[in-house]
């Protein structure tokens, strides 16, 4: 905290000091001087160094000196609610994040990170944007807001729930206090749970001291690479979402300074950590369950988890009334899961 005070007392000084030229100056006026940027994640240390940290050491070597990309973890420099303001104030470069948990200003923010049931694998989430049209979208609802700049989308993990008491049946989920995402949160409070926001780094002690219950933030893969298997005894296998959705955004003027073949670079950087990501997670899915030891698996019978997908689809109606953007990226989800359900398997299985 004292680190964080101490960078933004030293980044509204220097702002305050050089003014808006400095901010937006253009490459053109610094092409001989190596472009820093700062870059905080949504995810804590011990996460980051799957999600994002090899994206961006390949990009620093790649980029031989003409530009830095400085790496920043959870709430390191600003806390996560905030990141969409700084970024777009400029006191920090770029972000790794879901719209939701940053609270972007925009009317699509909901269907960042868990948008219960949108989809039901990782491969999902870039199909929706990069076939089905959530991209345009996407960079549309973000250059009326200005001073950010969407980059790139792409999936992560699952949403599951992981307990201390085993959950098998919805009457369990009742009275849990349970660290979530907001739009996550918002959904699952009809079943009785109570949606709790902290510190991404306080997780740990709060399970321990009974602050929250249960944590549905991410899959199995997580919950052992964040060390939450240290203080979590069960692992609900029903999830709300099969795949998180997530994305890089750059503050726009200084996106705008970068000369095109850094940022496609940065693109094939991007690239890369989705590309990484999916497998990653889509193999420790697999392997923690089958063979992690650590955590007891517990399921939720179809017939009762049935009530939460169709809740799903009712928040859906719910959603899609709000603006007539919301209502077009529910539509495209809709048609998305009809297709996959009428394609069969290997698309849907049952």
């Amino acid at each position: 905290m004292t680190n964080r005070r101490e960078f933004l007392r030293k980044a509204g000084t220097t702002a305050a000091l050089a003014g808006p030229a400095m901010l937006a100056s253009p490459y053109v006026k610094a092409q001989d001087k190596k472009i820093t940027w700062r870059l905080q994640t949504y995810a804590g240390a011990a996460l980051a160094e799957f999600v994002i940290k090899p994206s961006v050491d390949a990009f620093n070597k790649a980029a031989n000196g003409e530009m830095e990309i400085q790496l920043y973890t959870a709430d390191q420099l600003v806390p996560t609610g905030e990141l969409f303001r700084a970024m777009q104030a400029g006191t920090i470069d770029a972000v790794q994040s879901d719209d939701d948990s940053m609270n972007s200003p925009v009317d699509i923010k909901v269907f960042g990170g868990y948008f219960p049931f949108a989809s039901r694998y990782g491969i999902d989430v870039p199909t929706l944007f990069y076939e089905y049209g959530l991209a345009e979208i996407w960079d549309e609802a973000y250059s009326e807001v200005g001073g950010v700049k969407w980059l790139s989308a792409g999936a992560w993990d699952p949403c599951n729930f992981a307990t201390n008491k085993p959950v098998k049946s919805m009457e369990d989920l009742k009275g849990l206090r349970v660290f979530t995402f907001p739009t996550a949160g918002q959904f699952l409070a009809q079943f009785g749970v109570v949606p709790v926001t902290i510190p991404f780094e306080d997780v740990p002690v709060a399970m321990q001291t009974g602050e929250i219950d249960a944590i549905a933030w991410s899959g199995i893969t997580e919950v052992f690479t964040s060390g939450w298997v240290d203080v979590t005894k069960y692992f609900l296998t029903n999830n709300v979402s099969g795949g998180w959705c997530g994305s890089f955004f750059a503050n726009a003027d200084r996106w705008a300074e970068v000369p095109e073949h850094l940022k496609t670079l940065w693109q094939m950087c991007m690239d890369s950590s989705h590309y990484h990501r999916l497998h990653w997670y889509w193999g420790g899915e697999a392997k923690l369950r089958a063979a992690g030891g650590r955590l007891e698996l517990t399921s939720i019978p179809d017939a009762e988890w049935k009530t939460v997908e169709d809740a799903a689809h009712v928040f859906w109606e719910e959603v899609a009334k709000q603006t007539p953007r919301t209502a077009k990226v529910v539509e495209i989800l809709k048609k998305y899961n009809a297709d996959m359900e009428k394609a069969g398997k290997p698309y849907r299985y049952g």
